[in-house]
């Protein structure tokens, strides 16, 4: 199938990569009225990464939307990682994915091969987190486009936002960075074989062991990081939260092509509003500008990112080690203090 169509060159931007800026939504949304209920837990005015409504004192439902053009040119690992980042949102917020909808727009001329390949890709992957589809809907667009939108349980008692973190937590990420970067190269076609495959299975990995693991631990907010890069979506839960938050660069994984890549300033458009986004809130001090730009990097189907109460740091970082892709101690949370940036980097 890859040999037929090269998905990536039907789309001017990939993935995650292709989000409107967190700042730019942010005005979009600023003058929109949110209507109150007492059983909404999580709306879209919290900046978090679903909403969640409760049904019950014992349970809520999770619900989340994410769809974007081709990552990948084999359709059916296209469909497998749309759907992966799509169900990682309901991780998150510490639920199960439940059911599932497809969204999908595809050319008129795209063979039907194609479509139905991206389609069981997705039905692949949701079938893999114990979860449904039932449906869906579809249409004509010039630009292929696919995602789901989700439905998720939780209880309402065992919500994860983005905006729990208290001082003296100790952040945990799980995925190492770089897919952005990784997808530029692609564009440009001078991503190597071996890192395209290394590529592909981690965007295609599930955060279900992951989300398994921290929920038996005091974790006290979560968020995926994915299309505003680990800084704009590790801001986001600073401000949330209000806290500061203190990186350390060497302790993350990055992934190795693309440091490379990054040295020679190749990068994905959404990199650099991430950093617009960002920048006036992170003291970088004396980070390499390489580092800094992975750190901003659009992230699709990126890893979850933790902060959990120094007294279960280590049992956590044990109990994460083998079962995610990279399970790395990326920094802690402290207070914040008076005209202070939310995030510095060391």
């Amino acid at each position: 199938m890859e040999s037929e169509i090269r998905l990536t060159k039907l789309a001017s931007c990939a993935g995650c990569g292709a989000k409107v800026g967190a700042g730019t939504l942010a005005q979009l949304l600023a003058n929109i009225k949110v209507h109150s209920d007492p059983n909404l837990l999580v709306g879209f005015d919290k900046s978090d990464d679903a909403s969640v409504y409760r049904i019950s004192p014992d349970l809520a439902l999770v619900q989340t939307l994410d769809f974007f053009p081709p990552i990948a040119d084999d359709p059916y690992i296209f469909g497998q990682i749309a759907a992966t980042n799509a169900l990682s949102d309901v991780y998150a917020m510490g639920g199960e994915p439940k059911l599932a909808l497809n969204i999908l727009c595809v050319p008129e001329d795209m063979p039907k091969e194609a479509v139905r390949e991206i389609l069981r890709g997705g039905y692949d992957k949701v079938y893999e987190a114990g979860a449904l589809i039932t449906g869906g809907h579809s249409i004509f667009d010039e630009e292929p486009k696919y995602g789901l939108s989700v439905t998720g349980f939780v209880h309402p008692d065992k919500i994860l936002r983005n905006s729990g973190a208290q001082a003296g937590d100790v952040l945990f990420f799980t995925k190492p960075l770089g897919i952005g970067i990784l997808t530029a190269a692609q564009k440009r076609d001078l991503l190597p074989d071996v890192a395209r495959e290394r590529m592909n299975i981690l965007m295609t990995t599930l955060n279900k062991a992951a989300r398994d693991c921290m929920v038996n631990f005091r974790v006290h907010a979560c968020t995926d990081v994915t299309g505003f890069g680990f800084l704009g979506h590790c801001l986001e839960l600073a401000q949330g939260s209000g806290v500061h938050v203190e990186l350390q660069t060497n302790d993350f994984d990055y992934i190795p092509e693309a440091v490379e890549f990054a040295k020679q300033g190749i990068a994905p458009g959404g990199l650099y509003r991430n950093r617009h986004f960002a920048e006036t809130e992170v003291d970088a001090g004396v980070t390499p500008p390489y580092i800094q730009d992975l750190l901003y990097d659009p992230q699709t189907s990126g890893g979850l990112l933790m902060a959990v109460h120094p007294d279960d740091a280590v049992a956590l970082y044990a109990a994460l080690q083998n079962i995610v892709p990279a399970a790395q101690r990326v920094g802690m949370v402290r207070a914040l203090q008076a005209g202070e940036r939310h995030i510095s980097l060391h």
